[in-house]
């Protein structure tokens, strides 16, 4: 498994935001996390990416890794990655260099290096920019990469953080919320270009998403929280004919026929 959790819990205060959730995650595949508000699905992220530390307890494994109270960053190099709700964007540097931003965990050389060897350095920074544009053109954004991040539309962000995340070149990318304010054509076009870099890029990966057409559309298996427990695992269907998720969602139970209007995507 690329991802293993066992018995992941955290607590902030006497509100347990995830309760004992066991997760297994294997390489290639694309999963979704779905849950109603307060769930604990961006807590799990958090946990996983080292944002917070997990309590007593808990296991999480990376790659063959035991990363449960690893830093951010250690977690970074070990080749995972993620985009946040909050779009998190140098305003006031150029796109290129936002994406180039990204790829700091992969760059070679030392400081020794860098101040005998400028033309080494110069010609691998000619690379790593060579490399970023093609990056850049693939989600579509060449165009614009000597522009600040600032003069980007929402949608033009939003691809901006998905290829700064990609730049890392991660084994596994967890993507929060990546439609969120995109219009429905966005949401569309961002379906095709998470389906293509995960073929690119041989990447696995796991998306958050409150828009379920994006979830049912693109993940293989859709693992479903609330209250901080997992409460169903499966295939998209299976998920929408599960009574448990319809009654997290909507605090009832339904028939076959209204669960579907009511997951309709």
């Amino acid at each position: 498994m690329l991802l293993k959790t066992k018995n992941l819990m955290k607590a902030f205060g006497g509100l347990k935001a995830i309760d004992k959730v066991d997760f297994e995650l294997p390489s290639g595949e694309i999963r979704g996390i779905i849950g109603p508000n307060g769930s604990g699905k961006s807590t799990f992220f958090n946990l996983v990416s080292g944002v917070y530390d997990p309590d007593p307890g808990s296991y999480i494994e990376f790659n063959g890794h035991d990363i449960t109270n690893e830093p951010p960053h250690k977690i970074g190099a070990l080749g995972l990655s993620r985009t946040f709700q909050l779009l998190r964007l140098y305003q006031d540097m150029s796109v290129i260099n936002n994406v180039m931003s990204g790829y700091h965990t992969r760059v070679k050389y030392k400081f020794f290096e860098a101040v005998i060897g400028r033309k080494k350095i110069w010609d691998q920074e000619k690379e790593i920019k060579d490399e970023m544009m093609e990056l850049l053109s693939f989600v579509g954004l060449a165009d614009y990469a000597e522009l600040n991040a600032s003069e980007l539309s929402g949608g033009q962000r939003r691809l901006l953080v998905l290829a700064r995340a990609i730049a890392m070149k991660p084994k596994l990318l967890m993507l929060d919320e990546p439609a969120a304010g995109l219009s429905p054509v966005n949401v569309d076009n961002l379906m095709k270009i998470i389906m293509q870099l995960k073929d690119k890029y041989g990447l696995t990966l796991i998306i958050i998403e409150h828009i379920l057409k994006v979830v049912m559309d693109t993940c293989n298996i859709v693992t479903v929280l609330d209250h901080g427990q997992k409460i169903a695992e499966g295939t998209p269907n299976q998920v929408k004919d599960d009574n448990a998720v319809i009654e997290a969602y909507l605090g009832k139970k339904m028939n076959d026929e209204e669960m579907r209007k009511a997951l309709a995507v």
